[in-house]
């Protein structure tokens, strides 16, 4: 009898292994072939996020979990704004490096020997990734009336802008002072191929 019950229940467990890999495989799929399409992602997620505001501007609730997004969405607007090696570090490490190998053939470590692309914090398609997860977990938290805390949002709304402010400019200033650009089109000359 033992027997029987044990291998019903792992039978049941590969099943759900199965089933679980399935959907693993089939969502690894869509991710892989939505990758090129950036616009259409991004259109997605703005009307995701349009119609969450929708919602919280028609059932006048839901405020903090407005904000808690608008939070979230501005640390990984920063991180996607961010070089994944931060200068002021990486030339701490240069001359580090330099004092400890001083020798014919090193390859040049200074900022002006040589070009270094911009490399991101966060890459454009897990900005995107996480932006529409949490649009879509804040859409299913609107749902829930004890996530529904009353607050006064105009004072939530004064303080995100705020901090966004502060926060770009503080970030501006970084940009300015490394003398970097985080989007890779812009103020780069384009070649025309044959025609």
């Amino acid at each position: 009898m033992m027997d029987d019950s044990f291998g019903g229940s792992q039978a049941l467990s590969t099943r759900a292994t199965g089933l679980f890999g399935s959907l693993q495989v089939h969502y690894q799929t869509f991710m892989d072939k939505s990758t090129p399409h950036m616009g259409a992602r991004w259109t997605f997620t703005g009307f995701m996020l349009l119609f969450f505001m929708l919602r919280i501007v028609l059932a006048q609730g839901w405020f903090i979990i407005c904000y808690a997004l608008g939070i979230y969405m501005l640390n990984l607007f920063l991180a996607f704004l961010t070089p994944k090696i931060d200068p002021e570090m990486a030339e701490e490490i240069e001359e580090a490096e330099a004092a400890e190998e001083s020798g014919p053939g090193l390859l040049p470590t200074r900022n002006d020997d040589e070009f270094r692309p911009f490399i991101r914090r966060l890459p454009e398609f897990k900005f995107w990734l996480n932006s529409t997860k949490a649009v879509l977990i804040s859409f299913v938290c609107s749902f829930f009336s004890f996530l529904d805390i009353p607050v006064y949002w105009p004072i939530l709304l004064f303080y995100w802008i705020f901090l966004f402010v502060i926060t770009m400019r503080r970030q501006i200033e970084h940009m300015i002072k490394y003398r970097y650009v985080p989007f890779a089109n812009f103020g780069k000359q384009r070649y025309s191929g044959r025609k």
